[in-house]
């Protein structure tokens, strides 16, 4: 029997070395900004919780790295995400350019913060 950890890390392992290190940069700021959180496979994609509820997510694609927030954390961050491409509660950071792990790690805070109001 599998756990949802194993899982990420065999999510992981499928890409290349480049996006692998990309992955789990991502999953360890995530971790060290909440510590907290319950980590799993949701919608095919390493997910977290806090307080029950969804927290962030994120998935490795051929060109991009998408990230999900829910809504709240990414209207929260209008400004700064205006230049990737986005879907409602998504943002696609492409494999070409910088992952701004200083955005993701605001995010991860504020939605940390919202988690834990509610």
């Amino acid at each position: 029997m599998t756990n949802d950890v194993d899982d990420i890390e065999k999510y992981i392992l499928q890409f290349s070395q480049e996006v692998q290190e990309i992955l789990r940069n991502i999953r360890k700021l995530i971790k060290d900004n909440a510590p907290e959180a319950v980590e799993l496979m949701a919608y095919g994609m390493p997910g977290y919780k806090t307080n029950k509820k969804p927290l962030v997510y994120f998935a490795a694609f051929k060109n991009h790295i998408g990230f999900y927030a829910t809504p709240s954390g990414h209207s929260q961050f209008e400004m700064e995400l205006s230049k990737y491409k986005q879907g409602k509660g998504s943002v696609q950071f492409p494999l070409k350019q910088a992952i701004p792990y200083k955005l993701i790690e605001s995010i991860v805070q504020f939605r940390v913060a919202e988690n834990n109001k509610s």
